[in-house]
């Protein structure tokens, strides 16, 4: 058995979800004269590839720490809806199955394609991976639960839909532009499409159901779209946590593995070694120009 990543790598310049506190680090000691580098670190929950825990958005939910093993790790589906969705777009249940078989129980990752606009990134945009990316609508939010998924994972800042969160408000240029395609494709505005009664609802209508999600997947993910592979994902066995930063991995066979290898090997690279798949940057494009025009 072998491992595929699917973390972002994380570091200072990783940005955190808008307006929590980012990674900062310092030395506290150094070699010479102590023998021993020793760092100290400060960040929020959000950043990086982190799973959102149900206290994050329910009071009386589990923390991180009471998340068994058993439950992170389990048969995944994984999707890929860059050849469906550009900015601003809603994904829907159909989209999903139409690529790719979901089971009652599974764990579910949705590749929107934006983390090409994630920091590490030749396409870097921190506003589209944050701002601009797509998401879902109440319909989703029914079929997870009827589906029974364990837990979710986006390759982007959020589970929700931008515009289904407090990013209407900060973000005023976006939402004018979100605004502007919801109407040319839903005939209905931002307030119409997502009222009070949707707000946030992947984190609110779904962490008490015990489905919660992680965010921002990564790495070696364009080795494994539209189909079922083993996943789990690591956070700190934390006390309390409402949230924590982790490990997201792929399990496959050694033979599989060394048929990914050379398939990585034909791609491009990022900085720190992933590979990813400019033709998937090329269809968001086509279609965030077609939603925008």
């Amino acid at each position: 058995m072998k491992l595929i990543d699917l973390t972002i790598p994380l570091g200072v310049a990783t940005p955190a979800w808008p307006t929590y506190e980012p990674l900062q680090i310092k030395y506290f000691k150094r070699l010479a004269p102590n023998g021993a580098n020793g760092q100290l670190i400060t960040h929020s929950n959000h950043l990086g590839t982190h799973l959102d825990g149900e206290i994050h958005f329910y009071t009386p939910g589990k923390d991180i720490a009471s998340l068994t093993l058993d439950y992170l790790v389990n048969e995944a589906a994984i999707v890929d809806l860059s050849d469906v969705c550009g900015d601003y777009d809603i994904y829907t249940s159909k989209m999903i199955e139409e690529r790719v078989e979901v089971k009652e129980g599974d764990i579910l990752i949705i590749h929107t394609g934006y983390h090409h606009f994630g920091w590490d990134q030749p396409t870097a945009d921190e506003i589209r991976y944050m701002a601009c990316h797509p998401g879902p609508d109440r319909e989703f939010v029914d079929w997870a639960i009827a589906k029974k998924l364990k837990w979710l994972a986006v390759d982007c800042g959020s589970a929700d839909h931008p515009m289904n969160t407090i990013l209407r408000q900060w973000q005023a240029r976006q939402a004018k532009q979100a605004e502007k395609v919801f109407k040319k494709k839903f005939g209905k505005g931002l307030d119409e499409v997502f009222d009070d009664s949707k707000y946030q609802q992947m984190h609110i209508a779904l962490f008490p159901k015990g489905i919660i999600h992680a965010e921002c997947f990564g790495g070696d993910i364009d080795l494994l779209l539209n189909r079922r592979v083993k996943v789990g994902f690591f956070p700190w066995r934390f006390v309390d946590g409402e949230a924590s930063i982790g490990r997201a991995v792929a399990f496959v066979e050694d033979d599989e593995y060394e048929e990914l290898m050379k398939v990585k090997a034909s791609m491009p690279k990022t900085r720190y070694g992933d590979c990813y798949n400019p033709k998937h940057v090329e269809s968001i494009n086509q279609l965030t120009a077609a939603n925008l025009a």
